[in-house]
């Protein structure tokens, strides 16, 4: 099985960024070769292009007078105006690619270009709602959440049908965008029509990342719209079921990602999902719970090979802001080294501190940061070429290395190997601990028993002889300093 190794880039900001480096402006069609390669060099195998859908005007003005807004841009982009709001890219007015960015034109030259490369391109499905500027809004407004009458939170629309008060999207525990509207997903048609508008995305890209997946499913749903009675024939079983197998049918390893929280990753892989956000290793690594990495990576066991592990995202605060470089290297270091998909965002590799809003055209400029710049660069260096994200990953459950040292619960390893390979593993150790961390950890590789093996440390200067059988019976003795890692290269 193959495990992304996926970069999230705002397709808005990045060509800002491209055009003001290279002093022309920059589409899709034309971003710089060296942009390119500089992926290919670090081992991407996808990239996200978060954002290319246009926001139409309603949508825009909202963001434009939102009070909440104006004072996040103050942050993000100090000296901005007007001019440099666009509004929010999931405020979808349409499924073409906006042409200030190329158009779809553009986006096809720039997939060819990637995929060359070896390089997949995934583009966002928003399925909860559409923008206030969406076609729909006028011509078909039953697909929406909405009734003849007034209630709780509706705004009213003049549409095909008459006067409708619809809703905005939302999700159950927050007030409702405002640039949005709230698709109906008890309704039979609306499924059907975004299962339509899902395939003409799948046309231009190779997987999708869905905004909030969870949203969809029919009893969260039926809980967050029960308030509000649902109109025409009622749609049965799962959306997500459904739609994905279709899209699959005609687009054969077509990836599906979900956003999703709540528990309810689960259940979206069971439905078609090939990777869902796994937010609880986010909140562990980043919110001073790190002695429950271990435990929470051992509970998933084989669902990791479904998760989207990452310490940044387009939603997410700076990772630079938030921890240590020694924190963001042992991080980084265990996210390259799990199963499933490894993800990385547009600025974290150079150390960005500003969070770039997603309704501006441009994000701020800030200086390199040099130390995390050279930490990601060692590390995906020497990560690559071997059995890591490209062969079987395991995660193994140390052990205290003597009675009453109970530090190995700080330790995360991943045992990594090729299908066939007897002769070569890969093993990714983490001490996620404050101090220094001991354990033994039993081996499982193919061929382990036959004879002596050598270990290498890429991330370090350590090299050993070991007996296979000894490692698979006794256990590897391991002894790290603190928030350090290391990535052996293991050889018969």
């Amino acid at each position: 099985m193959t495990h992304p190794l996926l970069y999230e880039v705002n397709a808005r900001h990045w060509l800002a960024d491209l055009s003001r480096i290279h002093g022309a402006p920059v589409d899709l069609a034309s971003v710089p070769e060296v942009e390119l390669d500089h992926l290919q060099r670090r081992g991407f195998t996808h990239l996200w292009l978060m954002g290319v859908w246009p926001t139409g005007p309603k949508s825009r003005a909202q963001a434009v007078q939102h009070p909440g807004l104006r004072q996040s841009y103050d942050e993000a982009l100090p000296g901005w105006t007007d001019a440099d709001i666009v509004g929010s890219p999931y405020a979808v007015e349409d499924v073409q690619v906006a042409a200030r960015l190329g158009g779809n034109a553009a986006l096809a030259t720039l997939r060819g270009r990637l995929s060359a490369r070896g390089i997949k391109l995934l583009l966002d499905f928003v399925p909860n709602h559409l923008g206030l500027d969406h076609q729909w809004v006028q011509s078909r407004p039953h697909l929406f959440v909405g009734q003849a009458e007034s209630f709780n939170d509706s705004f009213p629309v003049q549409t095909s049908a008459g006067k409708r008060f619809l809703a905005h999207g939302k999700d159950p525990y927050f007030a409702g965008w405002t640039d949005t509207v709230q698709l109906d997903y008890r309704r039979a048609e609306t499924r059907q029509a975004m299962t339509q508008l899902l395939l003409s995305i799948a046309d231009k890209c190779d997987g999708v990342r869905c905004d909030m997946a969870m949203l969809l499913l029919s009893d969260v749903f039926r809980s967050t719209w029960q308030h509000v009675p649902s109109e025409g024939a009622q749609a049965v079983g799962e959306f997500w079921e459904l739609a994905v197998a279709e899209v699959k049918a005609g687009h054969p390893g077509f990836i599906f990602l979900a956003e999703a929280y709540w528990g309810l990753e689960g259940r979206l892989c069971d439905l078609g999902f090939d990777f869902a956000y796994d937010k609880t290793l986010y909140d562990r690594l980043l919110h001073n719970h790190l002695d429950g990495v271990q435990a929470h990576l051992l509970g998933l066991g084989a669902h990791n090979q479904h998760r989207a592990h990452f310490l940044e995202n387009h939603d997410e605060p700076r990772l630079a802001g938030l921890a240590s470089l020694e924190l963001q290297r042992a991080s980084a270091a265990l996210c390259l080294g799990l199963p499933g998909i490894r993800f990385f965002h547009e600025g974290q590799l150079e150390g960005a501190r500003r969070f770039a809003r997603v309704q501006l055209a441009r994000r701020a400029t800030e200086p390199l940061d040099l130390a995390v710049q050279k930490m990601y660069d060692e590390l995906f260096a020497a990560f690559a070429g071997g059995s890591v994200g490209c062969g079987e990953g395991c995660i193994l459950d140390p052990a205290p290395a003597w009675e009453g040292n109970a530090s190995a619960h700080f330790l995360n390893i991943v045992q990594w190997q090729s299908p066939e390979d007897t002769k070569r593993f890969n093993l990714v150790v983490v001490n996620l601990a404050p101090h220094r961390a001991q354990c033994r950890v039993r081996l499982t590789a193919r061929g382990l028993m036959d004879g002596m093996w050598k270990l290498e440390d890429r991330l370090g200067t350590e090299h050993w002889e070991r007996s296979g059988s000894e490692m698979a019976r006794d256990g590897l003795f391991l002894d790290l300093d603190s928030m350090s890692a290391q990535l052996f290269w293991c050889s018969r």
